[in-house]
């Protein structure tokens, strides 16, 4: 293992660790397509598990031998930098909770037609940029079994640090890409390749996520939109169907998260 203590938190190759923008990140030079930062152990053994190369790994020196030893041992020649706790955080600017970051490389994103052929149940997040949403999301489709997430280019990236924290690295594990077309010419994008489109908001064309023609739909996609002003009435309108989780007591809805969750729960095809 090449293991480097650190002695100047000014070294340009710990800059990713000390950097707060992540679409500088985006620009590095070490990758074509960028770099991104994973957070925990568990966290970057589903990245390694799932082919992402590491550049580099910053640990708290009492991981080397402790609950991380086996992820620096993964990393072979990659320069493993290591301080106590308090040096980590003064780098960082905050205080490691599991001790371990570790830059990596990004692959490059497959064009959407690559994911939509094989798949029969996919996530469609429009212009979602809070990023504990898309993380949520992505855990919820791969536990739940959907084949993929499929993003508007107004979202929030998935590789970005809070997005993989919260989705506990199932953003490695489910395939994703940037749909070509914005809202709501994305929509046609989907139904050229065989899917039936369901908008998830509330009109009074609206269906119960527990209807049975979505449970027979060979290939569905189901469209969430943003936490404040949801779906654009355009996109509703070119969907297949407008879709609802029935409520009580009066609540007209769930937070994209977790309504994301029930809906997937019901309409998956796997479970």
């Amino acid at each position: 293992m090449a293991i480097i203590e650190i002695t100047d938190l000014s070294a340009e190759e710990l800059r990713p660790y000390a950097c707060t923008s992540e679409l500088e990140l985006l620009r590095s030079d070490v990758s074509e397509a960028g770099i991104f930062i994973a957070e925990s152990p568990n966290v970057i053994r589903t990245a390694f598990d799932s082919g992402y190369e590491p550049v580099s790994l910053l640990m708290e020196k009492k991981y080397l031998s402790g609950q991380a030893a086996d992820i620096a041992e993964r990393c072979g020649e990659v320069p493993v930098y290591t301080a106590s706790s308090q040096v980590l955080a003064e780098l960082t600017g905050y205080k490691l909770t599991q001790g371990v970051l570790c830059a990596m490389k990004r692959k490059k994103l497959p064009p959407p037609a690559d994911i939509l052929a094989g798949a029969e149940r996919i996530a469609v997040l429009e212009d979602v940029m809070n990023q504990t949403n898309i993380g949520a999301v992505f855990r919820s489709a791969a536990a739940l079994g959907f084949d993929a997430v499929m993003l508007t280019s107004a979202c929030s990236d998935p590789l970005f640090r809070r997005s993989v924290r919260v989705s506990m690295g199932t953003v490695f594990q489910l395939p994703w890409t940037y749909l070509r077309s914005g809202a709501p010419d994305y929509v046609s994008e989907l139904k050229d390749m065989g899917f039936a489109c369901a908008a998830m908001a509330l009109r009074r064309d609206t269906v119960r996520i527990d209807d049975v023609k979505l449970r027979i739909e060979k290939k569905l996609a189901v469209i969430l939109g943003t936490e404040g002003t949801g779906l654009k009435e355009s996109t509703i309108d070119r969907c297949d169907y407008t879709i609802k989780i029935p409520m009580a007591h009066g609540v007209d809805s769930l937070n994209v998260a977790a309504a994301s969750a029930v809906a997937f729960w019901q309409l998956s095809k796997n479970l």
